[in-house]
């Protein structure tokens, strides 16, 4: 198969994805506007930082007027799994893709990405960068729709178009959790950090309050449910 079939199979494939990112960073670009950040800003960010999570709790950090040290470890936390999803990625690298390749595409993975470029037996850089294009250009067009919609939109319907964002993180983790207590601990436990800081002490800055959180969510979770090595599971059995 030549590059071009790759690519165009790639652009393809990730059709379902990007159509899924134009709705989802709607919402994005009109928290971003109602945050204090231009519409320009906003798609910057998106056309940037290919991370719903990351990039919400970077708007919410900005307009908290939170430090750069606090965006680092914040993004550095939330966004860790990506680079464990490239080290996953990395097993099924075809011989095309060396180390110029690697660097660009490692900057498309997303948990969608991820999970389409798992179920390829080689994966052919040029593959990817299909599956990055489609997803990146409905990502970054959402986030440019729904920052000028929210710069023109009345308060209230901003206000409930602006939870879809919410809508997705509910949508991916409900399941999870309904099939695996130790999602469910780990939410809740976020949720309970989350709800003290906001009522009881509330004097933490908005990142430290997302790190705290993220933090001792999987603590916890850690602690309660260890994985166990492939030695333990084969004694069990």
């Amino acid at each position: 198969m030549t590059k071009t079939k790759h690519f165009l199979k790639g652009l393809y494939n990730a059709v379902p994805i990007g159509l899924g990112y134009l709705f989802v960073s709607f919402s994005f670009g009109i928290m971003a506007v109602k945050s204090g950040l231009t519409t320009a800003q906003a798609t910057v960010i998106s056309a940037t930082n290919l991370t719903s999570a990351g990039q919400a709790a970077g708007v919410e950090i900005i307009a908290d007027g939170g430090t750069i040290i606090q965006i680092i470890l914040t993004q550095l936390l939330i966004n860790l799994r990506y680079a464990l999803m490239a080290i996953a990625l990395s097993q099924k690298l075809a011989p095309e893709f060396t180390m110029p390749h690697r660097v660009f595409a490692a900057f498309g993975i997303t948990d969608e990405i991820f999970a389409m470029a798992s179920m390829e037996k080689s994966l052919n850089p040029f593959y990817m960068y299909g599956m990055i294009v489609t997803s990146a250009a409905g990502w970054v067009t959402g986030t440019f729709l729904g920052a000028s919609a929210g710069s023109i939109l009345p308060a209230s319907i901003s206000d409930a178009l602006g939870i879809m964002l919410y809508g997705m993180f509910a949508a991916i983790v409900i399941p999870e959790a309904r099939k695996q207590k130790s999602v469910l601990v780990a939410a809740l436990t976020a949720a309970a950090f989350s709800v003290f800081f906001k009522f009881v002490i509330k004097t933490v800055p908005v990142g430290f309050v997302i790190i705290i959180c993220a933090s001792a969510a999987a603590a916890v979770a850690a602690v309660l449910f260890p994985v166990k090595d492939e030695e333990e599971q084969e004694a069990a059995a």
